[in-house]
């Protein structure tokens, strides 16, 4: 007998508790820990990182005004009040690339256990936490391990150990779990628009002794992308992904996309640009940032990036809704707003096609 759903199974962000990547540091005190996040992160600056921790505070009065007090050098101190709750976490922990967690009070997907025999009681209470140890820190270099620790993880000696002042170590070690997670890119070849200006479809128009989509789709694939099809109408050709997002134009083909896979970024590519070759698709794969929102080319005179020669990484899909429930479907605009990486290039590259004049005259260039 079928089972009965209420609800669509969407494909979801691999998220930890709190985070798309987190680890939680426990095994000692408070302070001890704050104090190791503080260090490392000076070493990790080029990401973004977050800490999650409590109050240690005993008497504090609930926040009646909430308070948002910029600096004019971008920091940003936010006093407000709110309850533990995972699913608000992710997505205020979104567009950070790794949050460390106080593992004394909450309990994080990944663990760095730290021993310290003045806590010994402390990690006896936690210890079904620590199914996911990454490595061990020793407050002393001869602290043993605790008895009941080898009893529950016979192999937690053979974990990477390290002590509390080898902190280019540890933050070396962290940075490995940080490359580990970071998306693998594909490719959405956009076609299917409306093509007013041209009469025709631009996505079938034959630059290269193929159709402009067949030769665009290729070039990410020549990049090990594996690439597929933005299409307006429901489709059951594998390598298309339809349109979920209605009448949005190009917005919604990137969303139709993330909805699909959430945890690739997304190499978009239109049809209308017959002059980005092999050399700016590996261009913008070189200079790829995961910890912006997105990488795009932008032409050297020109004052904004180009939209749609762009790399979406999955932190910017949540961006993209916000947007969109705000009532703005302009990736362009999504972007300018962003912490985005730029890569200039000459705006000859980047060119856009979109009457049948213009299309004669650049296949003429081409083919000269």
């Amino acid at each position: 007998m079928k089972t009965h759903t209420k609800h669509i199974n969407l494909e979801r962000r691999n998220n930890d508790n709190f985070a798309p990547n987190e680890i939680s540091i426990l095994g000692t005190n408070c302070t001890i820990i704050s104090d190791l996040v503080q260090q490392v992160s000076q070493k990790l600056s080029n990401y973004k990182l977050a800490y999650f921790d409590a109050s240690h505070s005993k008497d504090v009065q609930e926040n009646k005004l909430s308070e948002y007090v910029f600096h004019h050098e971008g920091n940003l101190q936010i006093t407000t009040s709110g309850n533990v709750n995972k699913f608000q976490q992710r997505l205020d922990f979104a567009q950070f690339d790794y949050v460390f967690i106080n593992g004394n009070h909450y309990q994080g997907a990944k663990q760095i256990l730290v021993l310290d025999e003045a806590k010994e009681a402390s990690v006896l209470k936690r210890l079904e936490q620590l199914n996911r140890v990454q490595f061990i820190i020793k407050l002393k270099k001869d602290t043993e391990f605790f008895d009941f620790l080898v009893e529950k993880y016979p192999n937690i000696k053979n974990k990477l150990c390290y002590t509390i002042d080898e902190v280019d170590k540890i933050a070396d070690h962290i940075n490995n779990l940080i490359q580990e997670k970071i998306a693998p890119v594909k490719g959405l070849v956009l076609v299917g628009g409306k093509s007013t200006r041209m009469g025709t479809d631009k996505a079938e128009l034959n630059y290269f002794g193929k159709p402009q989509k067949e030769f665009a789709k290729e070039l990410l694939e020549r990049n090990n992308l594996e690439t597929f099809y933005s299409v307006q109408n429901l489709s059951a050709i594998e390598n298309e992904i339809h349109d979920k997002f209605l009448n949005l134009g190009p917005f919604g083909g990137i969303c139709s996309a993330f909805q699909k896979d959430p945890n690739s970024a997304w190499f978009i590519l239109a049809t209308d640009v017959p002059f980005v070759n092999e050399e700016v698709i590996e261009l913008l794969l070189k200079h790829r940032n995961p910890s912006k929102a997105a990488t795009a080319i932008k032409g050297k005179s020109k004052e904004f990036v180009e939209p749609l020669i762009t790399i979406y990484e999955p932190k910017a899909y949540p961006i993209l809704l916000q947007y969109l429930a705000q009532g703005y479907s302009c990736p362009r605009k999504m972007l300018i707003n962003s912490d985005v990486e730029v890569v200039e290039i000459d705006d000859d590259f980047i060119r856009n096609i979109n009457t049948l004049e213009e299309f004669k005259v650049a296949k003429k260039e081409i083919n000269e």
